[in-house]
């Protein structure tokens, strides 16, 4: 299944380390075969609030994901962007191909009763 390393970044301010992090992040990518889906676009909110932007990069699978995020590229580039900009990552997983949220909420309202 694919998987996704998601940001919300926050408090974004133009910085040196911030273009010498964009202008280096594809290659600590392309080993795990990541790539950009989303990359600081503004949301259109329609419910809540969301301040900031959103990055989203998929993966083939959690596996690739995970090792991209620990490799040693990776977190050599990291601090470039973690000393200017707040925010939150995180890793998941997607669903399998047919996903049927109804089967879901079946086996959830089963469990429950």
């Amino acid at each position: 299944m694919s998987a996704y390393a998601i940001g919300h970044l926050r408090a974004i301010a133009p910085h040196e380390d911030i273009f010498e992090y964009m202008e280096r992040i594809q290659a600590t990518l392309d080993p795990f075969d990541g790539h950009f889906l989303v990359h600081g676009t503004e949301v259109e909110v329609r419910e809540g609030e969301w301040p900031g932007y959103l990055v989203i990069i998929g993966f083939p699978g959690i596996e690739k994901a995970r090792a991209w995020y620990n490799s040693e590229a990776y977190q050599e580039i990291l601090p470039l962007r973690t000393k200017h900009i707040t925010g939150d990552v995180v890793l998941v997983e997607g669903v399998a191909p047919g996903y049927d949220a109804a089967q879901t909420a079946a086996r959830m309202r089963q469990s429950a009763g």
